[in-house]
C-alpha cells in the first residue's frame, strides 16, 4: 500500500480509502463479514475509512464503530452529514441546528470520543456557507472534529468557502470528495485544479463507477445480487443510449487492460490515482472478495503514460459519459423557479 498527505493537513493517508456504504440494509446485511472485510483492509495497509450517517440510516455507522473496537487509533475515520435522516425537515441540510445535533449521532452510532474528517456530503444553496463553516468551526474547536471537508462540491462554491474562511477567520476545508472515473471525467475541467490551487486533499468516490469499471456489466443482462439490479435507474440500465455506451467503452478498456497486463479494475483505480490532486480513491466492497479484487491497485498508484493516452482517446477528458453521473447539479438547473421571472 502507497500513502500520500491528505492536502495540507499533514496526515498520511493510504492510497486506497474503504467506504462503507454497502455496510448494513443496502447492502450486506452479514454484520461478520463488514468485520472481516473492515480487519482485512487495515491489515492490508488502508488507514482510511469513509462512512455517512446517511448509509442504511445510520446502520454503516454502527457497523463500522463495532468492527473498529480496538483500532480506532489505527484509523483516520471519515464521515459525512446532509442528507435526510428522518421526515422532520430539520433533520437534514448544512444548517448550524442539524450539524449539532448529526454530529453527536454520528459519534454514538460509530462509538468514538472524535471524527478525523467531518465531510458535508452536498451544498445546500438555502444555507449560508458562513452558518455551517461557524458550526464546524466549533466542533473543532470543542475537539469532536479534527478536519473538515466537502463532497460534491462545484469548483465556484470551493473558492467561495475559502473565501469565508479566510475573511470570517473560521476552519477553512481541507479536503473535498468528488466522483470520478474513466466515464465521469467532467471533475477535470475545474474542481479537481481549484482542489489542487487550495491544496485540498481529494477522495474519489465511485472510480469504478458504480460497478461497470469491475467488467461485472458486459451485456445488457443484469446479474441479479449486482447494484444495478437493485437500482436500475442509479447504474443506467433502464437509459438504453447511456447502457449501450458504457458497455462498448468497457469492452475496450477491458481489451486495452489485457494488452497492459492490469486487470480492469486496476485500470481504474490507477487512472484516477495518476491524476496529481487525487490522495485516495474509495473502494466499497459488499463482499470480502470484492474487496481482495481491489486491494492489489493500491501499488503502484497510478499508470504509465501511454495508457493514459489510450484512455483518452477513448473518453475525453472533462466529458461525462453519462451527464447524470456527476452526483450533484446546481440548483439553476433542476428549479425552474430559479431559471425564470416570477
Amino acid at each position: 500500500m502507497q500513502y500520500r498527505r491528505l492536502g495540507g493537513t499533514g496526515v498520511e493517508v493510504s492510497t486506497l480509502c474503504l467506504g462503507t456504504m454497502m455496510f448494513g440494509a443496502w447492502g450486506n446485511t452479514d454484520e461478520q463479514e463488514c468485520h472481516r472485510i473492515v480487519a482485512e483492509a487495515l491489515d492490508a495497509g488502508i488507514n482510511l475509512v469513509d462512512t455517512a450517517d446517511v448509509y442504511a440510516h445510520g446502520e454503516s455507522e454502527e457497523i463500522l464503530g463495532r468492527a473498529l473496537r480496538g483500532r480506532r487509533d489505527d484509523v483516520v475515520l471519515a464521515t459525512k452529514f446532509h442528507e435526510p435522516m428522518g421526515d422532520d425537515r430539520n433533520r437534514r441540510g448544512n444548517s448550524r441546528r442539524w450539524i449539532r445535533q448529526a454530529v453527536d449521532g454520528s459519534l454514538r452510532r460509530l462509538g468514538t470520543d472524535w471524527i478525523d474528517l467531518y465531510q458535508v456530503h452536498r451544498p445546500d444553496p438555502l444555507t449560508d456557507v458562513d452558518e455551517t463553516l461557524g458550526a464546524l468551526t466549533d466542533l473543532v474547536r470543542e475537539g469532536k472534529v479534527r478536519m473538515i471537508g466537502t463532497s460534491a462540491f462545484p469548483a465556484e462554491q470551493l473558492v467561495e468557502a475559502q473565501w469565508v474562511a479566510e475573511r470570517r477567520q473560521r476552519e477553512r476545508f481541507t479536503v473535498e470528495q468528488l466522483g470520478y472515473s474513466v466515464l465521469t471525467r467532467g471533475v477535470e475541467a475545474a474542481a479537481l485544479p481549484t482542489s489542487a490551487r487550495y491544496r485540498l486533499g481529494v477522495l474519489v468516490f465511485s472510480p469504478l463507477n458504480g460497478g461497470w469499471l469491475t467488467g461485472k456489466y458486459r451485456s445488457t443482462a443484469v446479474p441479479a445480487d449486482s447494484r444495478a439490479g437493485r437500482n436500475g435507474d442509479h447504474f443506467d440500465f433502464r437509459d438504453a443510449a447511456a447502457r449501450d455506451r458504457k458497455l462498448a467503452l468497457v469492452d475496450e478498456l477491458a481489451t486495452l487492460a489485457d494488452e497492459s497486463g492490469l486487470t480492469l479494475i486496476d485500470l481504474a483505480l490507477g487512472f484516477v490515482l495518476s491524476h496529481p490532486a487525487v490522495t485516495s480513491a474509495i473502494i466499497g466492497p459488499r463482499t470480502l472478495a470484492q474487496l481482495r479484487s481491489q486491494l492489489p491497485a493500491g501499488e503502484p498508484a497510478g499508470l504509465p503514460a501511454d495508457v493514459l493516452d489510450r484512455i483518452d482517446a477513448l473518453v475525453q477528458p472533462g466529458h461525462d459519459v453519462n451527464p447524470a453521473d456527476a452526483g450533484y447539479r446546481v440548483p439553476a438547473l433542476t428549479d425552474p423557479t430559479l431559471r425564470r421571472r416570477p
